[in-house]
């Protein structure tokens, strides 16, 4: 049996975080036993420890005083309608014994948890991001461990005191949802993940990579760098109104946030006056190295500007423009693409950048040189009355979503007005160096054992299988 020689051995969490785990299986034990029905009720439970509304405003108020970024009233907004996206997707959803049956292939489904899942959330989302992992993995029966990032570590307790209280209420072993305790280190989170069955990261790149790297099955989402096309065909003054709405939301702390526009020449200058009646302000090129300096001033993205309002920044920046200070964005020629040009990367906070081009065709290869830099496999924005085009950007560009018309944070996370599963962490694919290209729902936490039954043999005839191949080329 391991000892105290053996912790030690493997560093100074090791003991702390066994702990954890142990507590967490001897509660998903109990949840393994439980029926659908009160399974539901975990869910419910813990639903409704973030939509009370005072509690929801009270976890969003202290997101931002812990973390200083994004806003109160936009986070209470996203706690509100991403949870209960996340219950009207989950709702009626069979996630206990048989799932499915296909009488014809002899194939039965059952659903089975994962044990214990290592839940890596950003600053960024404090509490709605924890809470659509917690519901996720109570909804398959699985008990979890969140590791939030330390700047949002108080937000997240106090989200888990609330679910812990319902709980109480409905007799729930409260262990079923841990947290890693404060102070959270990078130590800890990764013997988490290493200790855990099932790892879910949402955040930094870095944490990503380290997910896929601890050995455990993970599911990992790749970065953000959103860009919208708008064509010759869009309804601009609507384009523009859903561009800022998304720019602005929560200080544009969200990865699926617009980071750039593509405007086609024909309606540039018409799309460029639309943004600015909705807030836009265009820099000049002494201000755009003003901000440049100011986003940038080591090569990477400064904290200072991350989830701030555009005034702020522009503050920050000391920049000349008369109106930079009250925008609700500031917008920039882009320059290019590429690390030379960071400006055409995600930004993480209310600025846009704005390439023109000829035209669709030019419009595609510039998204596909901005995800060449970063984004790839994330998503794609698009304005326009062309239904092909949506097709054609799926069908061509390396991104796992399309948003057609549409405010791209609200909807690229699944809204009431889409029919993407509603969630706070978007798989992007090979192209994002992620192992899937789903939002990710409840089926990531699940198992799924198949009982296979005999059929009649049916051994297809190769002239059946291969008639066509053969008629062409012969045999």
């Amino acid at each position: 049996m391991p000892g105290p020689a053996d912790d030690r051995a493997r560093g100074p969490a090791h003991g702390a975080v066994a702990a954890l785990v142990a507590r967490a299986r001897a509660a998903q034990a109990i949840a393994d036993g439980y029926d659908q029905a009160r399974v539901d009720e975990l869910v419910a439970a813990a639903g409704w420890a973030i939509l009370e509304p005072s509690r929801n405003r009270e976890l969003a108020a202290l997101a931002v005083a812990d973390t200083g970024i994004g806003d109160v009233e936009d986070k209470v907004r996203k706690n509100h309608r991403k949870t209960l996206g996340l219950l009207r997707d989950l709702n009626g959803m069979k996630t206990v014994g048989v799932i499915a049956e296909d009488a014809a292939k002899g194939i039965v489904e059952i659903a089975r948890p994962v044990g214990v899942v290592c839940a890596i959330t950003p600053s960024t989302n404090p509490a709605a991001t924890p809470a659509n992992k917690i519901i996720n993995s109570l909804k398959a029966r699985n008990a979890v461990i969140v590791a939030p990032s330390p700047k949002g570590a108080s937000t997240c307790a106090r989200l888990l005191e609330f679910v812990h209280a319902e709980f109480a209420r409905i007799g729930a072993p409260r262990d079923l949802v841990q947290m890693l305790p404060a102070p959270v280190t990078k130590d800890a989170t990764a013997e988490l993940m290493r200790q855990c069955d099932l790892v879910v990261a949402t955040g930094s790149q870095a944490n990503v990579r380290a997910a896929y790297a601890s050995g455990t099955p993970a599911f990992g989402v790749g970065a953000g760098n959103v860009a919208s096309i708008v064509d010759e065909t869009a309804s601009l003054d609507e384009a523009a109104a859903k561009i800022v709405a998304s720019k602005t939301f929560d200080h544009a702390t969200s990865c699926s946030s617009e980071n750039s526009v593509v405007l086609v020449e024909a309606v540039a200058d018409a799309m460029l006056a639309a943004l600015a009646r909705h807030g836009c302000v265009m820099l000049d090129a002494a201000d755009r190295e003003r901000l440049r300096l100011a986003m940038w001033p080591d090569g990477k993205l400064s904290p200072a500007v991350i989830g701030q309002p555009a005034g702020r920044v522009a503050e920050r920046a000391g920049l000349a423009h008369p109106a930079a200070r009250t925008a609700r964005v500031l917008m920039v020629e882009a320059g290019g693409t590429g690390p030379d040009h960071p400006f055409s990367g995600e930004k993480l906070s209310p600025v846009l950048a704005v390439y023109r081009v000829r035209d669709f065709a030019q419009a595609k290869e510039t998204v596909r040189r901005i995800y060449a830099f970063q984004g790839a496999g994330h998503s794609v924005s698009l304005h326009s009355a062309r239904e092909e085009r949506a097709l054609d950007l799926g069908l061509t560009l390396p991104v796992a979503r399309v948003i057609v018309n549409q405010a791209h944070c609200i909807a690229n996370g699944g809204s009431f007005s889409n029919g993407l599963p509603v969630s706070l962490s978007m798989g992007c694919g090979t192209w994002g160096r992620n192992n899937f290209s789903d939002n990710l729902n409840v089926r990531q936490y699940l198992n799924v054992t198949r009982v296979s039954r005999p059929l009649p043999e049916r051994v297809p005839a190769v002239d059946d299988l291969l008639g066509a191949y053969f008629a062409r080329w012969g045999r």
